[in-house]
């Protein structure tokens, strides 16, 4: 399984929970670093539909990378 790097742009707890709601949908392991903007997902699954699952947050997501 690899682990997917993605920036998104959250500035708050209430950012980083609408990540959590979204991702959670999609039954992946993910880890939120809040203070670095970062969001890092273990997953097998496309990342264009990591990427978009995302951007149902409203918030500005780059993907960076495997980690």
């Amino acid at each position: 399984m690899t682990t997917h790097q993605f920036f998104v742009d959250m500035t708050c707890e209430g950012c980083s929970g609408a990540v959590t709601r979204v991702l959670k949908k999609l039954d992946v392991k993910f880890d939120i670093d809040l203070p670095n903007k970062k969001v890092f997902i273990e997953s097998d699954k496309d990342t264009d539909v990591l990427l978009e699952t995302l951007k149902k947050t409203g918030k500005a997501v780059t993907y960076i990378g495997p980690k």
